[in-house]
């Protein structure tokens, strides 16, 4: 899991796709977060993202660095915890502008049942579950 992490992490942006009934739906993410040994990621629960992981939480990410690019399959989980929504924006303080842990609106989830694989042009793919 760290290694899905500091990939990520390094990586900056990555690509989350969910449904919207039978139309995927696919945006620049930049959160991943590790807490309680998960790892999170944070959105604003009046979005349309919220939205669609509340009625299906399957999902996936995508993120391409060095010729290298990583996806990852999982269920994405609404921790409603105060913790946990501190967690992360002091991870990212610069989100506080947007939002805080109080407000109603911040949300985090986790990536339960995760299989993350890490491919490239030149090697095997490498799968790690979480």
């Amino acid at each position: 899991m760290k290694e899905v992490y500091d990939f990520l992490k390094k990586a900056g942006v990555y690509y989350l796709a969910t449904a919207e009934g039978d139309q995927p739906r696919v945006r620049p993410f930049g959160t991943i977060d590790m807490f309680e040994n998960r790892l999170y990621i944070q959105t604003g629960l009046r979005k349309d993202v919220a939205k669609q992981l509340e009625k299906n939480p399957k999902a996936e990410i995508c993120a391409f660095m060095e010729g290298k690019w990583i996806r990852v399959r999982a269920d994405l989980i609404l921790d409603d915890r105060r913790k946990a929504r501190k967690h992360m924006l002091d991870a990212y303080p610069d989100l506080r502008a947007m939002y805080n842990e109080d407000d109603g609106n911040t949300a985090v989830y986790y990536l339960k049942d995760a299989t993350a694989t890490f491919s490239s042009f030149t090697e095997a793919p490498r799968v790690i579950r979480f």
